[in-house]
């Protein structure tokens, strides 16, 4: 069981995360794994119905994340309402060509798997009562920080008071808009695609038969992801202009509009269940680190949701930094930081400009591209190795990753 910090009493601490979402929640777990004692502050209590960042969204998972969630014991909590994904279908309304993939061709069981975030959010939770490095601060609020020569003092405010500590390293995990990394004077690149995504469930007439599928149009992407009882996760993206009105639309309205976006490769859509929005934005903070500070998840970069790699990067920012973390005397060491820095760029960028670069080329109305993209999706599909490429950088198997992802690949 985790023990809570005595309320009150300063003390140092080698590593104080700052936010206990699901890359925040997932840091402080292989942490505890490595041996590393580690504070971990969250804005709401300990509970999956009050943690904001396990809410609607049926995550999918790549390959890699899965081998991580597996090497840090989380998954176990949440493989039985997790569904494979073995094939993946990517095409472009109004255009020929197609990305197919196939978990067998690929030599693996899965691509990935899809999983509700409150289902990941509880897995997560249930895991963190057996770490035993690990003391939480739930809820809690860091109001101050102040920089010394040995890290970082802050000051947190509980229900109980004021908690002030002092740490090497101070870790933010706290989403989007980070207090984190603005008190470390890191600067953010700020890109509002004028989006909103809509997320629910729906029931298809044919068997999904464990296949994702993602469909660009000029008005964003939507994507229909495998989930247990032949339900689907419905991803609506919709130009933000429209969001009010498609909010407002009954449910067979919404239906209608997401049949008409998505096609009938799975038959008529129905039972639509409650429907989440979210408005899509891009934040790539400049520098992932700073004195004796770290940034991961979304308050490194937010991404866009196309690919689904917005979470899947993140974890693998956490694994990195725990694994590096578990060999060093000083875990706030400036060396080690930019090693860590070093490390992560290429994974990091690359899946950046992907997520981007997807939406700015597969998405906006661009007619003299149309041939190019539809040749692009025909190689992608028919070279081998090329279709090789795609399939295991989605399965998030790239640059140097942490070793609790790898695994033995045909």
């Amino acid at each position: 069981m985790t023990t809570p910090l005595p309320q009150g009493i300063a003390g140092r601490q080698p590593v104080l995360i700052v936010g206990g979402g699901l890359v925040g929640a997932s840091l402080a777990i292989a942490l505890d794994v490595a041996g590393v004692d580690a504070v971990m502050v969250e804005a709401a209590a300990p509970r999956v119905g009050e943690q904001p960042s396990y809410d609607e969204r049926n995550l999918a998972l790549a390959r890699a994340t899965v081998n991580g969630l597996s090497a840090i014991g989380v998954w176990p909590h949440a493989a039985a309402q997790a569904t494979p994904i073995r094939h993946i279908h990517v095409t472009r309304a109004g255009e020929f060509g197609s990305v197919r993939m196939d978990a067998g061709k690929q030599g693996v069981d899965a691509l990935g798997w899809t999983l509700p975030a409150r289902e990941l959010g509880a897995a997560l939770l249930a895991r963190l009562e057996s770490c035993t490095r690990l003391r939480r601060v739930a809820p809690g609020r860091l109001e101050e920080l102040q920089s010394h020569a040995d890290g970082w003092h802050a000051r947190i405010r509980t229900p109980d008071g004021v908690l002030e500590l002092d740490t090497p390293l101070l870790v933010g995990a706290d989403g989007t808009a980070s207090f984190v990394r603005d008190q470390a004077g890191i600067a953010a690149e700020h890109h509002d695609y004028g989006q909103t995504l809509f997320v629910c469930t729906v029931t298809p007439e044919r068997d999904h038969d464990h296949r994702a599928y993602e469909r660009f149009a000029d008005n964003g992407p939507v994507a229909l992801l495998p989930l247990s009882g032949r339900r689907c996760g419905l991803v609506l993206t919709v130009p933000r202009e429209e969001a009010d009105a498609v909010a407002a639309l009954d449910d067979d309205a919404f239906i209608a509009l997401a049949q008409e976006r998505f096609g009938w490769r799975l038959g008529r859509l129905s039972r639509p269940g409650r429907r989440h929005p979210y408005a899509i934005q891009r934040v790539a903070a400049r520098e992932l680190v700073s004195t004796r500070t770290v940034l991961v998840g979304n308050a490194a970069q937010t991404v866009h949701p196309i690919g689904a790699q917005g979470f899947n990067l993140g974890l693998r920012d956490a694994l990195t930094l725990a694994e590096m973390v578990a060999d060093a005397d000083d875990p706030g060491d400036e060396a080690l930081l930019q090693r860590y820095a070093l490390r992560r760029a290429a994974d990091r960028e690359g899946t950046m400009a992907m997520s981007h670069g997807l939406v700015q080329l597969a998405c906006l109305p661009q007619p003299l591209l149309a041939p190019l993209r539809s040749m692009a999706m025909l190689a992608f599909d028919r070279v081998p190795p090329l279709q090789r490429f795609l399939a295991r950088r989605g399965m998030g198997f790239r640059s140097e990753p942490p070793r609790a992802v790898l695994e033995r690949l045909p």
